[in-house]
């Protein structure tokens, strides 16, 4: 159809040789997307919306075009959010036929499709496609479901999965001209630069646009926006949430409580929804990718659902935009930002509680465990080194590494290392 093709024109503009935005470069994701590219499966790229996805999709395109002199027209990017495309009966056998039909190509073609999770029966398609052996095939998403079990079962050794996280430490300073290397002096040149960049960062968060942004309140609303649009597009649009105050209610109260433990009956009673309810709405908001569960540590998977469960979020700069928060809360804010660090990692991270609390316990592919507490500030009490020791007896030799990470503290005391958080964030070996 003409009004088809017009728009996939539009979304194309290195067909007919425009030049076209690719922001500031995260060349971690891109080495990765580069080097999956020679594989021939299929890439797919996920994490919350507005974490940078599309901008590392069109950095693709460009590195396509410039270096691997791919004919531009061999590319074809499809925006799955744009509602005439979304509403297409079979979306992507549509775009790829129109695609064939008006662009005359010969060569390997690169289907590029962005927020897939949108086109209805999309992995059937997509398999589809691969299995011709005449596509590369690139696919982002902002939902857990991207790589749900049907996914996993249709394209099963088939793909390679990237998460994308907001900026993290090094990128943020980067994006603020400071460029970091793990050199003595380098550090200490640069550590009195460092700290006032970790304040922000703390506050605002990684969302590249909102780093970006020169003003506070810009920064705000953007910050707003991306809530409302994660709502919408990646909770209510694709789950049937009767209750939608219910849900709001809920989603605001876990964001005042990150990094604090809760229990869904106590939830239940605080709404007035049943339990069942309670956690499909946590269910869903994990899955948008903006609130993560953490358990408790045992090495009984009954036992580690029994106690209360914490909570956390994508990023800082997202809470504290739509929280009901009384103060900074740096302490938390902290808390918060290591556990992102972790799972951006690759770590599955618990917390375990007996007389003390242990923040945050990481075990490695090996069984090693590390047991890390975050304390933002220089002063410790005696909790937070008294915690690690109780777990350490709890659980003897597995247990390698006893960390606390604080705001400029750096010592060794008692087989138990202290380190500066913003050290560890740029430097860090997280388990």
């Amino acid at each position: 159809m003409d009004s088809l093709f017009e728009l996939l024109t539009s979304l194309n503009p290195w067909w007919d040789g425009q030049d076209f935005e690719t922001g500031r470069p995260r060349l971690t994701y891109f080495q990765k997307i580069r080097r999956y590219l020679e594989t021939g499966e299929i890439i797919v790229i996920s994490g919350v919306r507005r974490s940078g996805k599309t901008t590392l999709l069109f950095q693709i395109i460009n590195y396509l075009i410039t270096e691997q002199q791919v004919p531009p027209r061999n590319i074809l990017f499809v925006n799955c959010d744009e509602q005439d495309i979304a509403l297409l009966d079979n979306p992507i056998a549509q775009v790829v036929d129109t695609y064939r039909k008006e662009i005359s190509t010969s060569g390997t073609l690169y289907l590029v499709f962005d927020e897939v999770q949108n086109v209805k029966d999309w992995q059937r398609t997509i398999k589809s496609l691969y299995d011709r052996k005449k596509y590369t095939i690139i696919i982002s998403g902002s939902s857990s479901y991207l790589l749900d079990s049907q996914l996993s079962t249709l394209l099963s050794g088939r793909y390679f999965s990237i998460p994308v996280f907001p900026l993290d430490f090094s990128e943020y300073l980067s994006f603020h001209g400071l460029e970091i290397t793990n050199d003595p002096v380098s550090i200490a040149s640069h550590k009195y630069k460092i700290l006032p960049q970790l304040k922000k960062y703390l506050r605002e968060g990684g969302f590249p646009i909102v780093v970006l942004q020169q003003d506070d309140r810009t920064k705000q609303d953007y910050l707003h926006a991306y809530y409302d649009s994660i709502v919408y597009r990646d909770i209510l649009r694709v789950n049937e949430v009767r209750n939608q105050k219910a849900l709001s209610d809920l989603l605001h109260y876990l964001f005042s409580n990150i990094a604090s433990p809760y229990s869904y009956r106590r939830i239940k009673e605080m709404l007035g929804i049943d339990l069942q309810t309670v956690k499909d709405y946590i269910h869903f908001a994990q899955n948008a990718k903006i609130l993560f569960e953490v358990q408790h540590f045992s090495y009984s998977l009954h036992a580690q659902k029994r106690p209360n469960k914490k909570i956390y979020c994508i990023d800082n700069g997202l809470r504290n935009a739509v929280s009901f928060r009384f103060s900074q809360d740096e302490g938390k804010l902290a808390e918060n930002l290591v556990f992102v660090e972790l799972i951006r990692s690759g770590m599955t991270p618990y917390y375990w509680k007996k007389k003390q609390e242990v923040d945050f316990i990481i075990k490695s592919p090996d069984n090693r465990i590390t047991a890390m507490n975050i304390c933002y500030t220089d002063a410790i009490p005696d909790r937070e080194f008294e915690s690690l020791l109780e777990f350490k007896e709890e659980f003897g030799d597995p247990v390698e590494k006893l960390i606390i990470l604080t705001k400029d503290r750096e010592q060794e005391v008692g087989g138990i290392r202290y380190m500066p958080l913003w050290k560890w964030l740029l430097f860090k070996d997280p388990a």
